[in-house]
C-alpha cells in the first residue's frame, strides 16, 4: 500500500456477476471482500466498492473539456502512457465501447494528456488519462 492516503469509493451496480466479469475479468482488478450484495476491488491500491442498487447509478449529464462532452459523474486513473496504452488496447480487445475513444487532449499545453471514457455494464462512467508530464497534471 502506498504511504499517501488511498481513495474509498462506493458505486452503484444492478448485477454483481456483470460487475464481476468488467472489473475483475476486464480490468484485471483483484476482488477483495465481498458479499450477495457488494464486493471490493483493489483499483491499483484504491478501494472500489460496487453496491448493488437497483436502477443501478444515475448520470446527471455532460461537461465540456477540450471540445470533447465528457459524462458527469465519472471516475478513473492516472495511469502511465504505457499503461493507458495497454489498457485501452485492452479494452478494445474485450469489445468495449468507448464515449469517448483513447485520444490525445490539451495537445501543447502543460496539461497534454492522453484520456479516455467507457461505461461499465451498470452505467457508471469511468475515464482513463495519462499526463506527458506527471508532474503537470494540476499545472494551470
Amino acid at each position: 500500500m502506498s504511504v499517501r492516503p488511498a481513495v474509498h469509493l462506493a458505486i452503484p451496480v444492478d448485477d454483481l456477476d456483470a460487475a464481476r466479469r468488467f472489473y475483475g475479468g476486464v480490468l484485471g482488478l483483484a476482488e477483495g471482500r465481498s458479499t450477495g450484495q457488494w464486493v471490493d476491488w483493489d483499483l491499483h491500491g484504491h478501494q472500489l466498492v460496487t453496491h448493488v442498487v437497483p436502477g443501478g447509478p444515475v448520470s446527471t449529464g455532460t461537461s465540456s473539456v477540450d471540445g470533447q462532452e465528457v459524462p458527469i459523474p465519472h471516475f478513473g486513473l492516472l495511469l502511465s502512457t504505457g499503461d493507458f496504452h495497454a489498457l485501452a488496447d485492452r479494452l478494445r480487445a474485450a469489445g468495449t465501447g468507448f464515449v469517448i475513444e483513447p485520444c490525445l487532449r490539451f495537445r501543447g499545453e502543460p496539461a497534454e494528456q492522453w484520456t479516455m471514457f467507457l461505461h461499465d455494464p451498470a452505467g457508471n462512467a469511468l475515464e482513463f488519462k495519462a499526463f506527458r508530464d506527471e508532474s503537470k497534471v494540476f499545472a494551470r
